[in-house]
């Protein structure tokens, strides 16, 4: 929704690649503001499009992965998440990459949010799905440079683990925490007990 005194886009001057790779791609602009001042250097990263998915049980449990992340050297929880690749419709993606990362699958799928990582300087988006009802269907198939585990977690457990700092990636939890504030609006009762958690082997 815009307003009618929503500042004015920015004038782009000159536009240069200064590398371009399948996963990082930087361009660096000189680009005009409204107000008349300038900016020499301003430097914008283009990635592929993302995803994630908060898939959720039959009986309302949710899946959830852990892998190690290399740039911060640690390992949390996280939601079922991947790139699209091109020519690829964002959901397919999403139905690819849960079956993919967890065996899980089926189930109705629904748009949940559309985010930025950072809409300063990132030019892709976050699709954002909620899966309900979804069953395993099969082993993961997990690409050699993949190693990731299952995690069956109540959404009591699930909001512990945002509350406790174990889910790390902000993407992640923008979607769970609108999935787990839309149960404490439609649930009086109170959710599961905390701590109720399955890990699953691959």
């Amino acid at each position: 929704m815009s307003h009618t005194n929503d500042p004015q886009p920015w004038q782009v001057l000159n536009s240069e690649y200064l590398h371009r790779k399948p996963w990082f791609t930087v361009r660096m602009e000189k680009v005009r503001l409204p107000g008349g001042g300038a900016i020499d250097e301003y430097h914008i990263f283009e990635y592929p499009d993302w995803l994630n998915v908060v898939a959720v049980t039959d009986d309302g449990q949710l899946v959830l992965i852990r892998q190690y992340r290399h740039a911060v050297g640690g390992v949390h929880y996280e939601l079922c998440a991947g790139v699209i690749d091109p020519g690829e419709e964002p959901l397919e993606a999403a139905k690819r990459e849960l079956l993919e990362e967890t065996g899980f699958g089926g189930g109705e799928w629904s748009e949940l949010m559309t985010l930025s990582a950072n809409p300063g300087t990132h030019t892709n988006r976050t699709f954002s799905y909620l899966a309900t009802g979804v069953r395993p269907q099969q082993a993961q198939d997990l690409e050699s440079t993949e190693e990731i585990t299952v995690h069956i977690v109540s959404p009591e457990r699930a909001l512990e683990i945002v509350e406790q700092g174990e889910m790390f990636q902000a993407l992640h939890l923008a979607p769970l925490l609108k999935y787990l504030l839309s149960l404490s609006k439609t649930t009086p009762q109170p959710l599961p007990d905390r701590g109720a958690e399955a890990s699953l082997k691959a």
